[in-house]
């Protein structure tokens, strides 16, 4: 099931007006300024006019440059590589065949790079698009299980007690809304029964109203929008795909650990999943990142991410974290493909990570197998490329 291309326009639409409302940390944030060498920074693009910010509209050209160099288009925090990196050793490599195959799927796809892991060794690793080693490219909704796992952390502190916390207990604010009654649970399963109208080409829709609400309530757009919103099932209930609420699951975060989701990645994934390079997340008005999209890290990195979800967290999450994350809480029918906490699941007990323009890490678990691609898709999304990449996965699993 694909994410649709909405997500991110609204997504952005609320970055662009960030970038003309100026940043602070916050109510309840901790500044993210530099205090140490390696503390977080803010950082502000050059001015730019908004007819060169919409990221649905870049041509082929400018995609493949600016997805390298979101930090030059759009405002974020700077999280700094790892005081440690995690080596990633090589292992065998796969077989000619297969090796073929993923070039044939990077060519198909237009792909940046792709890098294989099999127990924590790499098996592939290959660049396009004239993308290195060391340079970064963007996420898209990939960032949603980033902000997924930081939820986790949280509750390995104590800083959020339970999933099944009511959600107005740690967004006050939304008190008298539809959220009345919702758990952390059922927003991190996006099953929350509240209303979302995810499709962009509907000027009504609540994606694209993103932007209208960002204009007028600045860093208190996303609980005023979500406030309006009305139930159409109850909790627990209905499956409908929402940025917005991603969105929430990240400022209901910042709002339990008291800083920038950016600075408490950089404690809880940056540094024990060992980044090489460092990390850039993209914020709204309120000084905090956006939870549904927009970071930016290395190849591999996308890959150290994903070993770190094999091996359970580091201990940074609860013992059973991911195996619940990224297990079917949602199923789509009986095809096989479900969601969980913000993961995308699909058949033989694999999980995965994606963003639309092809960016992606899937796992496999049984195999111990890590496969991270970054894309510049022709379209935000195909069915068709999708299951080309999960094929490749599928057959470097069944050759070992």
């Amino acid at each position: 099931m694909s994410i649709r291309a909405a997500g991110l326009a609204g997504i952005i639409a609320i970055a662009l007006a960030g970038c003309d409302a100026g940043y602070g940390t916050g109510s309840g944030l901790k500044s993210a300024s530099a205090s140490t060498p390696s503390a977080v920074e803010m950082v502000t693009p050059p001015a730019r006019d908004q007819s060169e910010l919409q990221v649905l509209f870049w041509n082929d050209e400018q995609r493949s440059a600016r997805f390298r160099d979101m930090e030059n288009w759009f405002a974020g925090h700077e999280v700094p590589a790892a005081s440690t990196t995690r080596e990633l050793p090589a292992g065998s490599p796969l077989s000619p065949e297969i090796q073929a195959d993923i070039r044939k799927l990077m060519a198909d796809t237009n792909a940046s790079g792709v890098m294989v892991l099999q127990d924590g060794k790499v098996r592939f690793e290959d660049y396009g698009l004239g993308l290195g080693s060391e340079d970064r490219w963007t996420s898209f909704s990939v960032a949603k299980s980033f902000t997924s796992t930081l939820l986790g952390a949280a509750v390995k502190d104590g800083s959020i007690d339970s999933l099944d916390d009511p959600v107005t207990r740690y967004i006050p604010n939304l008190a008298g809304s539809a959220y009345d009654g919702v758990t952390v649970r059922q927003i991190a399963t996006m099953t929350s029964g509240v209303a979302w109208n995810e499709d962009y080409t509907d000027p009504d829709s609540d994606v694209a109203a993103m932007n209208r609400y960002v204009v007028e309530f600045g860093k208190d757009a996303i609980v005023a929008q979500m406030k309006t919103l009305k139930r159409e099932a109850p909790a627990g209930e209905k499956w409908v795909y929402k940025t917005g609420e991603t969105n929430l699951i990240g400022l209901l975060i910042e709002n339990a650990v008291g800083m920038p989701l950016a600075e408490y990645a950089r404690n809880k994934i940056v540094e024990p999943a060992g980044f090489e390079g460092g990390l850039f997340w993209m914020v709204d008005p309120r000084g905090g990142n956006i939870g549904g999209c927009c970071l930016s890290i290395r190849l591999s990195d996308y890959a150290r991410m994903g070993q770190f979800a094999l091996e359970g967290g580091a201990g940074t999450v609860p013992d059973d974290w991911f195996s619940e994350a990224g297990d079917s809480q949602v199923d789509f029918g009986d095809t096989g493909f479900g969601y969980g906490y913000q993961w995308w699941t699909y058949p033989e007990g694999n999980y995965g990570a994606q963003g639309i323009f092809g960016q992606a890490i899937t796992l496999v678990p049984e195999k111990q197998i890590v496969f991270a691609i970054i894309s510049n898709w022709k379209t935000a999304t195909s069915n068709d490329h999708r299951a080309q990449a999960r094929a490749v996965v599928a057959k470097i699993a069944a050759a070992d």
